[in-house]
């Protein structure tokens, strides 16, 4: 029997996770093939986030990297949509139990059953004796058909064909079935103590338990969220800059502080947890509840293990690994390893469509089933339809004979001559249609590549940059000094963007806040009329004795203000006013961290542990998909923006190669010395309008910077 495989989808509300599996019979194991996590640039419930379209980018993100043709796909809904219910059956017959399920789904469900896709499974550990079923409890599992809907839309506008479709909480009761309870399908394995499992997302946690054979799950609606916005009241902080304080409580000024602001919180989670375990063992007077799982993202929150520990008297388990994947690919990678603990619900579902778990209940719309079933039987109809027609065949070439007996072979070699010539003619004709397309295509590609690009001086530019960075004085002192007492920055990639009104497309979408980095002549009035933008992203180690060593304050005091004084001071041919940069200003700034391991002579990356953007690198204002490092053009979003892209390494970092998002060693890990530090970096992007220069104008003089000439002028 062939291995099969499958993916699990899970579409979150900060990211995309998914997981192909494959089930190896020869080993009996599951082996993960595949995987990818998709951060999204924001949280979904964030109020200035839209959903469909961030969901959306992330789909063709997912689609773009993994080929899910001729793949099955299972994917989830939230427990908190859907409708979950566990019903004790009387005795009752075994034929009749679909109709006893189908008059307690009448009951149970509040809404009409034309309106919802329900399914239903037998659980538990009831007998069949004589045909009837005795002590049968039943999982009774619906959804509002438009809920359905709207959950299966970024697969349905994709053609993602699904095979499963299923709710959050059985998807992790697959797991912990699975691979910490160590049961299989077709097995009669002991009952085992009860397994609580927490999943935390950002709005909601799933609390389910079970030990195999019963389940009960209830929404607890505290998520990671909740933490973050009672630092934003409490601490009067905006929510970046409090999620920033939450994922390094720890690392903070004042961590009792920290702690005190998210103490309330931490009561009402313990609360509601011991509330759902207080009805349960109501309920269950016989079960023996053995330990907690803790998963999701938002379980690596500092302190709530122990917490919960303390509060819940049970021990409290946060997985690092799942004990029964294999596939050394996927187990040992970084991001895999990072937020392994996300990687349940997607785990679940695919356990499912391998066939290796108890449930086998689906939220799949049965339309969309029948429709599978029709086109899967289509082959045998057209192989039937194929016989037929060979049976005809056989059936005219009997007839044949006769009618060839009446045709002369002088006419039908004719024939064929004309034919032979009418193809050769059809041939020729689409051959020079071919060439006339290839040619318009070049014409196409020639203007593309020219057009409103000759006047655009890139190296005096790139030069204005190179001007502007920080150096060390003497450069023999450059691999002397530790990284982060040099005098250096490097410049990744710098990109550029045409467009029809700076002041409009770009300067006006500018946050304020970020506006104040601009020079005091120009934060008033942006630059008017057709230009470029462009955008330098960059990254620097650099820690001094004074405050404005540290973080943006360098960044502020070192290429920023270097390229707002060149464009008044300097030699002629380096004012970046002769030149019609104007404007320059950061728009992004992402503190990561790095370990620094002298011993070895290099540093080992490790990934940010936080994004104060909210996640991702978002789209810079005003600019499009810049073209790839290196001198390589690219197009923008727009119909008629033009970028250009082109970078070079300035001041790079010998030994130092910091991979933000992807995970690495700490120190007193295996390969990395005990006397590593970490150490912080910064990423930022720069930003500057660029106006072209008239041709023939008096030194200083440009079309866009005539105006803050003047108000500069004005203000001496």
């Amino acid at each position: 029997m062939a291995n099969s495989s499958a993916w699990g989808i899970d579409i979150g509300q900060s990211a995309l996770k998914a997981v192909k599996l494959q089930y190896v019979e020869s080993t009996g194991q599951v082996m993960a093939s595949a995987f990818d996590y998709i951060q999204y640039p924001k949280i979904l419930t964030q109020p200035d986030a839209v959903p469909d379209e961030i969901i959306s980018d992330a789909m063709k993100t997912f689609l773009s990297r993994n080929d899910l043709q001729g793949e099955q796909v299972a994917m989830s809904v939230p427990g908190q949509t859907s409708l979950t219910r566990f019903i004790a059956l009387p005795p009752v017959e075994a034929k009749k139990v679909h109709q006893i399920v189908q008059y307690e789904a009448r009951q149970q469900i509040p809404f009409a059953l034309e309106d919802v896709v329900w399914d239903y499974q037998r659980l538990g550990s009831g007998i069949e004796e004589g045909g009837f079923l005795l002590d049968a409890e039943v999982g009774l599992f619906a959804m509002k058909q438009d809920a359905l809907s709207q959950a299966m839309r970024p697969y349905v506008q994709h053609k993602v064909e699904l095979e499963l479709v299923q709710i959050a909480p059985l998807a992790l009761y697959n797991v912990l079935c699975y691979d910490e309870l160590g049961q299989r399908p077709g097995s009669s394995d002991a009952e085992s103590d009860f397994v609580i499992v927490l999943d935390m997302g950002c709005d909601n946690t799933t609390l389910m338990v079970s030990n195999g054979k019963k389940i009960w799950v209830r929404n607890v609606p505290i998520g990671g969220n909740h933490f973050t916005r009672a630092l934003t009241k409490d601490m009067k902080l905006s929510f970046a800059k409090a999620e920033l304080l939450k994922c390094n409580a720890t690392k903070s000024e004042d961590p009792r502080a920290v702690f005190q602001a998210l103490r309330p919180v931490f009561n009402d989670f313990v609360s509601e947890i011991q509330r759902s375990i207080g009805f349960f063992s109501s309920v269950n007077r016989q079960a023996k509840i053995a330990k907690v799982v803790g998963l999701g993202n938002g379980f690596k929150l500092a302190g709530l293990q122990k917490f919960l520990q303390q509060n819940l008297q049970y021990d409290v388990e946060r997985p690092d690994v799942y004990k029964a994947l294999a596939g050394d690919a996927v187990v040992n990678s970084p991001m895999f390893a990072e937020n392994v603990l996300s990687f349940a619900v997607p785990y679940g579902l695919a356990l499912q469509l391998v066939g290796q778990t108890f449930i086998k209940t689906s939220l799949l719309p049965p339309e969309i089933t029948r429709e599978r079933v029709i086109r899967r039987k289509k082959p045998w109809a057209v192989a039937t339809a194929a016989t037929l027609l060979m049976g005809t065949a056989l059936a005219t070439l009997g007839n044949a004979f006769p009618y060839l007996a009446v045709h002369n072979k002088p006419f039908e070699e004719a024939e064929k001559e004309a034919k032979a010539f009418g193809d050769t003619v059809a041939g020729l004709k689409a051959s020079y249609t071919a060439e006339e397309g290839r040619n318009t295509a070049a014409y196409a590609q020639l203007d593309s590549a020219i057009k409103g690009r000759r006047g655009v001086p890139w190296l005096a530019i790139y030069d204005a940059v190179n001007d502007s960075l920080p150096r060390e004085k003497e450069v023999s002192l450059v691999e002397a000094k530790p990284i982060n007492l040099r005098e250096q920055m490097c410049v990744e990639e710098i990109t550029a963007q045409k467009v029809a009104d700076l002041d409009a497309d770009w300067f006006s979408k500018i946050e304020e806040s970020y506006k104040d980095y601009m020079a005091d002549d120009e934060k008033e009035a942006g630059p008017s009329g057709e230009g470029y933008v462009f955008s330098i992203r960059a990254v620097h180690w650099h820690e001094g004795t004074e405050i404005t060593d540290l973080g943006q304050l360098y960044i502020e005091k070192t290429i920023l203000k270097n390229l707002q004084e060149l464009r008044k001071n300097g030699d002629p041919e380096r004012k970046t006013s002769n030149l019609g940069i104007t404007h320059a200003t950061m728009v992004q700034f992402e503190p990561s961290v790095f370990i620094d391991d002298p011993n070895l002579g290099k540093a080992a990356a490790r990934a940010p542990r936080l994004d104060v953007l909210g996640g991702g690198r978002p789209g810079l204002p005003g600019v499009g998909n810049a073209g790839p490092i290196g001198g390589g053009r690219g197009r923008s979003d727009g119909d008629d923006d033009e970028g250009m892209g082109f970078g070079r390494g300035l001041g790079g970092a010998p030994g130092i190669t910091p991979l933000p998002g992807v995970g690495g060693p700490r120190p007193g890990a295996q390969g990395v010395s005990p006397d590593a530090k970490e150490r912080p970096y910064w990423r930022f992007v720069i930003q500057f309008a660029y106006r072209p220069v008239l041709e023939g104008a008096e030194e200083g003089a440009t079309e866009g910077t005539e105006a803050a000439a003047a108000a500069s002028s004005d203000s001496e």
